[in-house]
């Protein structure tokens, strides 16, 4: 059997779940799970719904079919995934390593279950780790000046690695509009959960200063808005005066590990749904 996702979204009205698993079954499909949401407030229906086929044909013929005799009805939006496909992920690091050994880990025990092509950095400094887990490296400074061809080259390397999401695990760079067009809601980030209070290239030691009582970890999509991307998960951790900034920066440094890699997994199992600049985040 084929197993595929199917994410939807659509002004919500009665019988979307009928019309749509009975179409499943129509094809000769087989609907084995399903998970939906409606925003009151906007009145927009959000489903997530895991099928089986038979074949590659009948998926075809589904696809074929499902925007005209249904999707066209309802004013749908939707996508249908391979669920036993495995991904390219890029990973883009500078000079810290904890969220890439933490991923690099994760991926080579099999709780990701992901293709990991290319490791890019503006700094050679990671590419003992890359070597180490026998992943392919490749150096690509960044400056002022030099940014919009770094992009160029960047950009060239993950199309011909068919790369199809890409990690920031801890990349110190900026990317640019042009560069995130090319992936929508395709580039994941990581950050502590303190700005806009404390930015900054120090923002532990401004957080500790003012005796702050939470430290948080924030993963989200990257759009043209710096940080303010449609959040996939977040995590905290209380602190107090016993503290010192060491203990809040390994605490952060733990929570990026953890909310990232939780990111990651969600969105490679498709349950995320971006919808004004916010997401629907099925269980």
């Amino acid at each position: 059997m084929k197993n595929t996702i199917l994410l939807i979204h659509c002004p919500d009205t009665k019988g979307i779940v009928a019309t749509v698993t009975n179409f499943i079954l129509s094809k000769n499909g087989n609907t084995t799970y399903v998970e939906q949401h409606v925003d009151r407030e906007l009145q927009e229906f959000f489903m997530r719904l895991e099928c089986e086929f038979d074949s590659d044909e009948r998926i075809q013929q589904f696809k074929e079919a499902f925007q005209s005799k249904v999707a066209v009805h309802y004013e749908m939006h939707w996508e249908l995934y391979d669920a036993e496909s495995i991904p390219n992920m890029a990973l883009f690091v500078s000079k810290y390593d904890h969220c890439l050994y933490d991923i690099l880990s994760r991926n080579i025990s099999g709780k990701l279950g992901v293709s990991i092509p290319i490791i890019i950095s503006n700094h050679k400094e990671l590419k003992s780790v890359a070597d180490r887990f026998g992943i392919a490296f490749r150096h690509i400074p960044v400056t002022k000046e030099t940014k919009e061809q770094a992009e160029k080259e960047q950009l060239a390397l993950l199309q011909s690695l068919n790369i199809d999401f890409i990690i920031l695990a801890r990349y110190m760079q900026i990317v640019s509009p042009d560069f995130i067009k090319h992936y929508p809601n395709r580039i994941i980030n990581i950050h502590h959960s303190f700005l806009p209070a404390f930015p900054g290239a120090k923002p532990y030691h401004s957080a500790y200063q003012r005796g702050v009582k939470i430290i948080g970890a924030t993963s989200h999509y990257v759009t043209s808005d710096l940080d303010e991307g449609p959040i996939i998960e977040q995590e905290i951790v209380r602190v107090s005066h016993v503290h010192n900034i060491q203990d809040f920066i390994e605490k952060g440094r733990d929570l990026e590990k953890i909310v990232l890699s939780r990111a990651i997994k969600i969105h490679l199992e498709r349950k995320v749904l971006v919808y004004n600049n916010k997401t629907i985040i099925f269980s």
